[in-house]
């Protein structure tokens, strides 16, 4: 009785016997009673098996309102970053659409040397789009390899590299990171796209993005990019760049040393783009995944009420009950 009472002053009641499977044995009805609660077996009394302490479940619902907060404000966050992030991604469509007008996009032109750029962002929590361009980035790996073909990857962002290190470590060329820790702009892109040059031989370049849609939809998306000496042989033979020749060329110079310029301007106009069209659907991602998480810890907060009312009740109904009982027992003698 002395254990009961102790039990009962910290808002638990004593188990005797689980109401639905009458020869249960202690260690069944202990995580039964976690499993229904989402409480662990440890928060339950050694002696015993009892329900689960109103203390605990109030810690719970504490930690679940904090957790409820934080994905509200990174919610908001995400959504006052979008919209100037937005603005910013429609007016930079422009740059590179003149480039697919005058030069067209090749992505089944086969080379010998493919250096896939995956564009994804440093941060998680904003559901599933690195997943998508590390999975579009394998398969094209996969396309674009061969016996006589090779194929390596330029990774922008830490949660691509963490994906394709674990199975693709030897084709990576290098790793960029922190791309967004400032404000994406033109200047700090083509520094970028300058240097990429600088450090990767190429015939093909294949950016590989999300393309922004809307807050809750996102298309991967591939560019590509040949190198001027490509570029001159699909002219050659009847492709897309053939009509370069339709131009008059002023300033003397010649046809490779104009398609060596716009592949280096095309490579940091299509990269500028593809950075800010990522960035605008990890924003739509997160504030979507934020909003989700947020609903779930509402409907978490509301089981976890509703185990903390029933427990506080059955806990003053069996004291009214002892008191009601030695009351009567009183009476008798």
């Amino acid at each position: 009785m002395a254990t009961a009472a102790a039990l009962r002053r910290e808002g638990r009641s004593l188990i005797l016997h689980s109401p639905t499977v009458p020869n249960a044995s202690p260690a069944a009805v202990s995580a039964a009673i976690a499993r229904s609660t989402g409480v662990s077996q440890a928060a339950m009394a050694p002696l015993g098996v009892r329900t689960v302490s109103t203390q605990v479940v109030r810690n719970r619902m504490k930690s679940v309102k904090n957790i409820q907060k934080i994905t509200k404000a990174m919610k908001m966050v995400a959504a006052s970053k979008l919209r100037a992030v937005q603005i910013r991604t429609e007016n930079s469509r422009g740059l590179w659409q003149p480039f697919t007008a005058l030069l067209g996009d090749a992505p089944s032109v086969d080379v010998k040397k493919n250096v896939i750029v995956a564009i994804t962002s440093d941060k998680g929590l904003c559901g599933g789009i690195n997943t998508t361009s590390v999975k579009v980035s394998k398969a094209l790996h996969k396309l674009t390899s061969g016996q006589e073909n090779e194929s390596k990857y330029v990774i922008l962002g830490e949660k691509g590299k963490v994906q394709l290190v674990r199975d693709s470590k030897e084709s990576i060329e290098m790793t960029i990171s922190e791309l967004q820790k400032n404000p994406i702009n033109y200047t700090q892109i083509a520094m970028l796209a300058d240097d990429i040059l600088k450090n990767v031989e190429y015939d093909a370049l294949r950016v590989i993005f999300n393309r922004f849609h809307s807050v809750v939809s996102f298309k991967p998306t591939v560019a590509t990019i040949l190198s001027p000496e490509v570029a001159e042989k699909e002219s050659e033979a009847g492709g897309k760049v053939s009509d370069l020749a339709s131009y008059e060329i002023e300033g003397g110079e010649t046809k490779s040393e104009i398609l060596q310029n716009l592949a280096e301007f095309q490579f940091s106009c299509v990269l500028y783009n593809g950075a800010l069209e990522n960035a605008c659907s990890e924003l739509g991602a997160r504030m979507s995944a934020m909003d989700s998480s947020s609903r779930n810890a509402g409907d978490m907060l509301d089981r976890l009420t509703l185990t903390y009312n029933r427990t506080r009740q059955a806990s003053i109904t069996t004291e009214l009950t002892e008191i009601i009982s030695g009351a009567s027992a009183l009476e008798g003698k």
